[in-house]
């Protein structure tokens, strides 16, 4: 492996010995070789192999080429052979221009070991061209006042071959008058000159043709000629004559370039040159030049620019005619430019009022603006206008000042601004016209009043609301803007009591500020006021009306029997009742309205379940079965009177039953004929027309004693007669009776029948429940219930229940009043 490694090592060091011997080689040698141009395609150059010294197969092995410098290939190698060839034809000329060595650089390249060798070709000229003047023709002016001797200059040939093959000499053919002198110049050039040797004379020969010859040194030479045409110039003896001294010419301002505007002209008798007038602008401003154009030769002057009869009305141009000798003579040129009309009318604003208020009076000044058309004549007279639907006019005030005012009343809530167009229109032929907007603000002012949404609002609260409860919302909009728009609210009190309501100032909401109570107060009725921000405010009203809804919030109240134990004796029920015998009627009103003012009863608790029941809605206690001596003599009841509220709410009634003898059979009879009597019969109407009578006849022995207990009974209870509702409604939501009943009791088994007159039983209302004075119930208030318990020891028992027989059913006797009477 350390031998691998050895030779590998000193095969690169051969290499690299190799590679240096090749480029210090080719940077020693260096080919050089001759051609001659115009050498056909793969001409000889050299045997690259012989000059080499290689064979040509070591060129191929060593694949040798051929590089040129530059882009283009001049020459080609061949492998087999070591011979050099052009590639092809070359032309000195074309390879070489104004060079007088042309040499071509080449290198040959071997890759096989790297090798890169020199080698140049110079190509050697051949009298290939011919000299060649500019022109065929030169012409020379001269004068006829020209002395001999004077020298000319002519064109000199030109010769693209170099050396001897180039330009040697000049010639000229023969004549009278001119000599050839032949020069040569810094840079080798050869040039000729003509030289006069006579005076020349325009009357005898107005011109002379000479030849002249370009020769070069080739071999064989090639040569050139151009002819020389002498003109004999007159002498100048006269002077430019125009034939007006003052042009005067219109043109539009809207003429197109290249129009002709006049052509002015001078005539000159001389011939040749000092014949020949050229014509210039002098004396004239730089503004003209550049709108105007002058021909010189032809003497025509032409529009070049654009012209402005705004800018310059009229322009002076001096024109000046010179001959060839120097001899000049001038006119003037008066340009006036016709108007055209090709500006439109201009619109400045002098003063503008941004903003005015939707109160101006008609007539008022809005803006002053001024009109300007830089036309004349009719072009420039001008008139304005505006859209006939705003509420403003044009008023022209002097020279070409406009106002611009209001012609109506304005209103900001219809129209907050307005875009005013001005049309500004000249009188030409064409019209022309401008347009300037003018951006006009209508300011506000407080001439609208707020507005409420409603007339009325109507704002539903539960009572026992909390404090502060935010219960709804009045708004009021205002047409107006900025401050005057800004609506606060406020109510308006009639009174010093301060409301249970109030409104925010700001937006409207409307507060409850303490509970309230149905039973107290069920509608709140205020004005609320608002008012805008202006100066002075302007306001509106409405009415703004509070319902207070209901809600469950007192229990029945039980009016018979009375809470306070008052009936602690009880009732009195006969033991032969039958099932259906009316017992007692619990009386029971709720301070609430609705269904939560919706009573029931029913049977809480019974010493005797069975014996007893309640009417659901009348609250009437009967016997459910008829009475036997087995039953108990004492029965206690509680009634349970329950509305039907959400959650409801309720109330019990205590009754103390007692079950005794002795009544006698017209009781019973009658008790048992009730239920088959019609309250509303004919009988009815007997037992009335009777009780009267009793009363009557009985007025007189009895009314002492009647009217003293009546008295006691009505002030002993007047402090304590409960509050009615006061509506007739509330009344009918609870079970209190609304009329007199009258009972006519029989003694049966007695040889006289006698009516007794009683007056009915009035329940003794508690104290503080309401009443009112025109309740018949208010008015009279029966005696205590325990007096019962003496009615029942002078044998005077309760018989039935209305004026006649009545159904047992509980839901037949709903609908009465009960009222209870006693023998």
């Amino acid at each position: 492996m350390a031998f691998g490694r050895q030779s590998r090592g000193t095969e690169r060091q051969v290499v690299l010995f190799v590679l240096c011997v090749c480029v210090c080689q080719s940077g020693a040698e260096t080919l050089r070789y001759s051609l001659a141009e115009e050498m056909e395609r793969d001409s000889f150059v050299a045997n690259i192999a012989k000059d080499l010294g290689v064979s040509p197969s070591q060129l191929a092995s060593r694949n040798a080429r051929v590089v040129s410098e530059g882009n283009e290939q001049y020459f080609r190698l061949n492998l087999n052979t070591g011979v050099l060839t052009v590639k092809n034809t070359l032309d000195r000329e074309a390879i070489c221009p104004q060079s007088d060595i042309c040499t071509l650089f080449f290198k040959i390249l071997f890759e096989s070991p790297v090798q890169l060798i020199r080698g140049e070709v110079e190509v050697r000229d051949v009298n290939d061209n011919s000299p060649v003047f500019p022109e065929k023709e030169m012409v020379l002016e001269i004068l006829e006042t020209t002395s001999p001797g004077s020298r000319f200059p002519l064109e000199t040939a030109q010769d693209r071959d170099v050396g001897s093959n180039g330009l040697q000499n000049y010639s000229l053919g023969s004549n009278s008058h001119f000599s050839l002198a032949l020069g040569t110049g810094k840079d080798g050039a050869k040039y000729a000159e003509l030289v006069l040797q006579r005076q020349l004379d325009r009357e005898q020969q107005g011109e002379v043709n000479l030849l002249l010859s370009a020769i070069d040194g080739g071999s064989p030479p090639r040569s050139g000629t151009a002819q020389v045409r002498i003109v004999v110039l007159d002498a100048n003896d006269n002077i430019p004559v125009f034939s007006r001294e003052v042009y005067e010419v219109r043109v539009a301002e809207n003429s197109p370039p290249e129009q002709l505007v006049v052509r002015v002209a001078a005539a000159d008798p001389d011939e040749g040159s000092y014949g020949r007038v050229r014509y210039a602008f002098t004396q004239t401003s730089e503004r003209s030049r550049q709108l105007f154009e002058l021909n010189a030769a032809t003497g025509e002057i032409r529009v070049s620019g654009n012209l402005d009869f705004e800018e310059t009305k009229k322009h002076k141009l001096v024109v000046r005619a010179t001959d060839g000798g120097g001899l000049s003579a001038h006119c003037k040129v008066h340009v006036e430019v016709l108007d055209v009309n090709d500006n439109a009318p201009e619109i400045a604003l002098t003063s503008l009022t941004a903003s005015i208020p939707e109160d101006a009076p008609p007539r008022t000044v809005v803006a002053l603006f001024s009109v300007r058309d830089r036309d004349s004549g009719d072009n420039g007279r001008t008139e304005c206008a505006i859209d006939v639907d705003l509420p403003f006019s044009l008023t022209p005030t002097f020279d070409n000042y406009y106002e611009l005012r209001t012609n109506a009343a304005l209103d900001r809530e219809r129209t907050a601004e307005y875009n005013i167009t001005i049309t500004a229109i000249d009188w030409g032929r064409s019209r022309l016209s401008s347009r300037e907007k003018i951006f006009v603000q209508i300011s506000d002012v407080n001439d609208n009043p707020p507005e409420f949404t409603q007339d009325v609002y109507t704002i539903s609260v539960n009572e026992n609301n909390n404090p502060m409860l935010r219960i709804g919302n009045v708004n009021a909009t205002d047409a107006d803007a900025g401050k005057n728009s800004r609506v606060s609210y406020a109510l308006v009190r009639e009174d010093k009591e301060q409301p249970d309501v109030s409104i925010n100032s700001e937006n409207g909401d409307v507060y409850i500020l303490r509970p309230l109570d149905y039973e107290e107060v069920r509608a709140i009725e205020v004005t609320v006021r608002a008012a805008d921000g202006g100066s002075p405010a302007l306001s509106a009203e409405a009415l703004l009306r509070v319902l207070v809804r209901d809600e469950n919030d007192n229990a029945p109240v039980v009016l018979h029997p009375p809470p306070d134990g008052s009936a602690a004796a009880g009732e009195l029920v006969p033991r032969w009742a039958q099932a259906g015998y009316l017992v007692a009627k619990v009386v029971a009103v709720d301070a609430d309205a609705g269904q939560n003012a919706w009573l029931s009863y029913e049977l809480a608790k019974a010493t005797e379940p069975g014996l007893f029941r309640v009417g659901l809605h009348s609250g009437e206690v009967r016997t459910a079965r008829a009475v036997t001596e087995r039953d108990a003599p004492r029965h206690r009841l509680v009634v349970l009177v329950r509305d039907r509220g959400q959650p409801p709410r309720s109330s019990t009634a205590t009754l103390t039953i007692t079950l005794v003898d002795g009544f006698s059979e017209a009781h019973l009879r009658v008790s048992e004929e009730a239920p088959a009597t019609d309250p509303d019969g004919r009988l009815t109407l007997y037992l009335i027309i009777c009780l009267a009578c009793v009363s009557a006849l009985f007025l007189a022995t009895a009314a002492a004693a009647v009217v003293v207990r009546l008295r006691r009974a009505r002030q002993s209870m007047a402090g304590s007669l409960p509050t009615f509702p006061k509506s007739a409604a509330e009344s009918s939501a609870g079970s209190l009776p609304r009329s007199y009943v009258y009972d006519v009791c029989f003694a049966a088994g007695t040889v006289n029948s006698e009516f007794r007159f009683l007056r009915p039983l009035f329940p003794c209302f508690p104290a503080g429940l309401p009443h009112g004075p025109g309740d018949q119930r208010s008015s009279v208030c029966s005696a205590n219930l325990g007096e019962e318990a003496d009615w029942a020891a002078q044998g005077r028992v309760p018989l039935s229940e209305g004026t006649g027989p009545r159904p047992a059913e509980e839901n037949a006797s709903s609908d009465q009043n009960p009222w209870l009477t006693h023998q």
